[in-house]
Order: structure tokens, then C-alpha cells, then sequence
């Protein structure tokens, strides 16, 4: 198996937002407002499945509470 075969490849907001099954918005506030695993390039947002997946089973797309979502605001 070659070295490159081993390296996971970007991936793009489409992408992304049909692996998790949410919207465009839904993923821009999770970026801004729960620390989601994003990476800018350009005007490009870029995502790593590996990255997402792991934000996801530390609880980092979980719901809020009412009283968490009141304290944002």
C-alpha cells in the first residue's frame, strides 16, 4: 500500500452536510458556536470525516439545554 492511500482527503460543506444529514446553516453555527472541526481555505470551508466523527462521539453536536442556549444569547 502506497503512503497516499493512508492520507484522508478533504472534504467539502456539501459533502458534510449530507454525511450528517443537517443543513449549511446548521453546520456554520456548530463551527461557530460548539467548536465543530472546520478548516478555512480560501473562502472554502473544509472538513475531515475522521475530525467530525470524533467531535461527534465526544458530544459535540448534542443538543443544548435551555438554560446553555439562553446563556449564548
Amino acid at each position: 500500500m502506497s503512503k497516499d492511500q493512508n492520507i484522508e482527503k478533504w472534504s467539502s460543506m456539501d459533502t458534510i452536510t449530507d454525511y450528517l444529514g443537517v443543513s449549511r446553516e446548521t453546520v456554520l453555527q456548530w463551527i461557530n458556536n460548539r467548536n465543530m472541526p472546520a478548516h478555512k481555505v480560501g473562502r472554502l470551508w473544509k472538513f475531515k470525516i475522521s475530525e467530525v466523527d470524533e467531535w461527534i462521539r465526544s458530544g459535540g453536536a448534542a443538543e443544548k439545554s435551555d438554560s446553555e442556549e439562553s446563556n449564548e444569547k
